[in-house]
């Protein structure tokens, strides 16, 4: 018998990231979600899903199942409060991107 394990220890889930497996998986159920966390952003969803073309759907379904989890995340709600009453200092958007590597276009 071998002292090495059988598979690979699970990575961590990153806080930071929604996976395939997170929150609405249709997009009724996506539009349920925003209609009970923000009306507003029903709305908007529905006016960007209606504007898009049809090969930029899924990059609009992803922009608001990004945007119910930040409505929905209380370390999001947490870490906007501390930046916004000074106890958190805000890192500027381009020094995130170099963090994760990526250039100023991402932005």
């Amino acid at each position: 018998m071998s002292a090495l394990p059988s598979h690979e220890a699970p990575q961590a889930a990153d806080p930071h990231r929604i996976t395939r497996e997170q929150g609405p998986q249709t997009v009724r159920e996506l539009r349920a979600a925003l209609a009970a966390v923000s009306p507003a952003d029903l709305v908007a969803f529905n006016e960007a899903l209606d504007a898009a073309r049809l090969d930029d759907v899924a990059q609009v379904v992803t922009e608001y199942r990004h945007v119910w989890a930040l409505r929905t995340r209380p370390e999001v709600s947490a870490a906007i409060a501390a930046a916004l009453a000074g106890t958190e200092p805000v890192v500027p958007a381009a020094e995130v991107f170099a963090r994760h590597g990526l250039g100023e276009s991402a932005a």
